[in-house]
């Protein structure tokens, strides 16, 4: 085979339509071989070349020869020297690390390990024995897809609501999808799954990992997999898993399918990516990829012991993200999938470890920076999981602008809440309103917090409200895995019961947490499955469950259709009141000369909370009243944006608490929209000072319509917002004329009559 110089960059496999050039960065080593293969089966490679250009540490050549299909991988030779961080072994067959598509998945053997399995020199040993036959390979893509009219939805953050799901899970046992098609990409692309996530209402749905990932051996062993992808080892290559084998394209190909079929359904895609850590383990686990390629660069070694790695994410690595190539891979890897995949966003799995510049967490970081200046990453949808688990680890509230963060405070209160603790009352609020004392004091707005009652890991909602303690036996730990504080209640019974009572409380406990979640400010983000009533059985980390445990169950019940009509409704309702998609913090306090401030908070005399109210530790009922003509914010044409006003009454006790309704006006009529103890009730109304019977454990929701300003009003305030001192613009005289006619109910009269 032919072989050219070729080019230092870009790197990893690119066809130009002509050949293919490949390059790969390595610091340390000393030389590196590129291999090719011949088919998945193979145990040798057909062509061993050596690349012998060498530009800024990048080794390189071009093939004009190549094709898309081919299969590859390389051999990089230097020292073996575990205790100073070098572990090259050329018998090792690598994984490119800017691989963007993976033609072999690994096939587990003591093979791919660089050291002697067994030996009692552990991982300071050295492997001599060829990985060819088992290690995972590269494949050269051809990037060619007709996109057509593709448009990301651009979904304003106010206006986003999150759907966490898992690409196979979510789809695996749906009905409407042929078999052939579940569990794949092409199956979530689908009319019938697509039709679920807008008859729901979300706007974009967050993916769990689909970089291509390891199946754990220690599970495969144990009769298990890593069901969840938090195990990346590919950062560019989708994970081929989800490809549907009948369909000729490949997964690079039909990925870019499913995101188009959802930007058509005006549904953006979110990516939960993982680069805090990397599959190969600490220093007992295989060598693969990046290890093998230049372990000390890749990395984050222990500086007392470079044989041992930095640990900050519980998986035996940590990336070196503060060395300038490891930086580069990341943002090589997310401008990737922004500009060639056309996904609108990531969910950064354990962000705190990518902050770490030497052992602190620093918000003001290299990854941060470089992410603040980038054209194209500073305009997408960027959310951090805020926490690690090392030292400091934990972030909440302290990442920098641009930057949305799951809101694990918000989870914890709102479960403690309506749990029935006592003393939850003045953080619940908190919650409920937005968290300003998390996001806006560093110039942060509302949808800074992602808000979640339930995600992937832990309970879903329905175990949330069945279950005390985790029940993890399935996944061989003795029920030693996962959390053990999950501030879950059973309501009366441990798992599935026939006591009705016990039901009827799990189903208006669901109900409370759902309208809770929709209605707070921030970002709601709901957890795949949660509106079908899907229960795990209890267990709260299936991350190596593939089965029916995880697998999405559609067959509902005339209860669980109930329920899901029941979120429906809670989404619709967010999506068409403005008082629930506030860009800016609540003022709590009058404004714009109204008597009344933007939100207030009552006790169930009807009277303004007082700070005996607020510090009352046994408080478990209040109301919360939002003003929809005192949003104080204007629409993409400078309208002052105006909706309903609401009132949202919560009971966490147990008993019935009689609630004066507050008003702003004399004899102002409340419509009552939603009770989670009486679901069917008719939207009635209710006028102010009437006292309410707000039962135990529910939450009603009022509505009153806001007086809207008049045309005459708009033009008034359009004047205003004119900045002092610069020259008034000419008066519509036309337009005051009709806006004035309009107030005087003259509208569509004969012009000559609006004298």
């Amino acid at each position: 085979m032919k072989v050219w110089p070729g080019k230092s960059y870009p790197l990893g496999a690119t066809w130009d339509g002509k050949g293919v050039n490949f390059a790969l960065f390595s610091e340390s080593a000393s030389k590196i071989e590129l291999c090719l293969f011949d088919s998945v089966d193979a145990v040798h490679e057909s062509e061993r070349i050596t690349l012998t250009e060498r530009t800024d540490q990048v080794w390189h050549a071009y093939l004009p020869e190549a094709l898309p299909g081919q299969l590859y991988g390389y051999r990089v030779h230097g020292p073996y020297e575990p205790s100073r961080g070098h572990r090259f072994n050329p018998n090792k067959v690598l994984l490119d690390p800017y691989a963007k598509s993976i033609g072999r998945d690994v096939r587990w053997s003591d093979e791919v390990f660089a050291y002697r399995m067994g030996d009692e020199q552990a991982d300071l040993s050295f492997d001599e024995r060829d990985s060819a036959g088992y290690a995972p390979l590269g494949v050269v893509m051809d990037p060619a897809f007709t996109w057509g009219n593709d448009q990301p939805p651009r979904t304003p953050w106010h206006k986003t609501i999150i759907y966490e799901l898992h690409v196979k899970g979510f789809t695996q046992l749906h009905p409407g999808l042929p078999e052939k098609l579940r569990g794949t990409y092409a199956g979530l692309a689908s009319e019938f799954v697509i039709n679920h996530l807008l008859d729901l209402g979300v706007t974009a749905v967050e993916l769990m990992p689909v970089h291509y990932f390891l199946k754990d051996r220690v599970l495969l062993d144990r009769g298990l997999t890593n069901y969840w992808g938090y195990n990346s080892l590919g950062f560019f290559a989708p994970e081929s898993r989800y490809c549907a084998t009948h369909i000729p394209q490949d997964a690079v190909q039909q990925f870019k399918m499913m995101v188009a079929a959802l930007h058509a359904a005006g549904i953006e895609v979110i990516l939960d990516v993982v680069y805090n850590h990397t599959a190969e383990g600490n220093q007992m686990g295989p060598t693969l990829s990046m290890r093998g390629v230049d372990n000390a660069v890749y990395y984050k070694l222990s500086p007392e012991d470079p044989r041992y790695y930095m640990d900050y994410t519980g998986c035996g690595n940590s990336l070196h993200v503060r060395h300038p190539r490891v930086l580069q891979l990341i943002m090589d890897s997310l401008r990737y999938w922004v500009v060639d995949m056309h996904v609108d966003g990531f969910r950064f799995d354990l962000a705190s470890t990518l902050a770490r510049e030497l052992f602190d967490v620093d918000r003001l970081g290299a990854f941060f920076d470089i992410i603040h200046q980038d054209p194209i990453l500073s305009q997408v949808k960027l959310i951090a999981e805020p926490w690690d688990v090392g030292v400091g680890g934990y972030q909440v509230g302290n990442f920098p602008v641009l930057w949305s963060e799951w809101n694990g405070k918000y989870r914890d209160i709102v479960r403690r809440f309506w749990k029935g603790e006592g003393g939850t009352l003045n953080e619940f609020a908190t919650r409920l309103s937005g968290s300003s004392d998390l996001y806006q004091d560093d110039g942060r707005k509302p949808y800074a917090s992602i808000n979640f009652v339930t995600c992937h890991d832990g309970f879903n909602l329905q175990d949330l409200v069945s279950y005390n303690e985790k029940h993890n036996e399935a996944n061989g730990e003795n029920n030693q895995d996962g959390a053990n504080d999950n501030n879950s209640w059973n309501c009366g019974a441990e798992g599935p019961t026939d006591d009705p009572a016990v039901n009827g409380l799990r189903w208006q406990q669901k109900r409370n947490l759902i309208t809770t979640l929709l209605l707070s400010q921030g970002v709601p983000m709901l957890l795949a499955g949660d509106e079908l009533s899907h229960t795990q059985q209890g267990n709260n980390n299936t991350y190596c469950q593939d089965s029916e445990l995880t697998w999405l169950d559609w067959q509902l019940t005339d209860e669980e259709r109930d329920f899901f009509d029941f979120v429906r409704e809670i989404v619709s309702i967010r999506r068409k009141e403005p008082v629930f998609q506030r860009r800016k913090f609540f003022q709590g306090r009058a404004i714009f000369g109204a008597d009344v401030g933007d939100i207030a908070w009552f006790e169930p005399s009807g009277k303004p909370m007082g700070d005996e109210g607020w510090n009352a530790g046994f408080n478990q009922c209040f109301g919360c009243a939002l003003a929809g003509d005192l949003i104080g914010d204007v629409d993409e044409r400078g309208q002052p944006i105006v909706g309903d006003s609401m009132l949202i009454l919560m009971n966490a006790y147990h008993e019935t608490i009689p609630f004066k309704l507050p008003g702003r006006v004399k004899g102002q009529k409340w419509q009552r929209i939603i009770d989670t103890a009486n679901p069917g009730a008719e939207q009635s109304l209710i006028t102010a000072g009437r006292r309410y019977e707000l039962k135990g454990r529910s939450v009603v929701v009022l509505r009153a319509p806001s007086p809207r300003p008049s045309a005459v009003e708009n033009r008034r305030l359009d004047r205003d917002r004119v900045t002092s001192g610069q020259e008034k613009p000419e008066p519509d005289h036309d337009a005051v004329i009709e806006a004035a006619t309009d107030e005087m109910g003259l509208a569509g009269t004969d012009p000559a009559q609006r004298t």
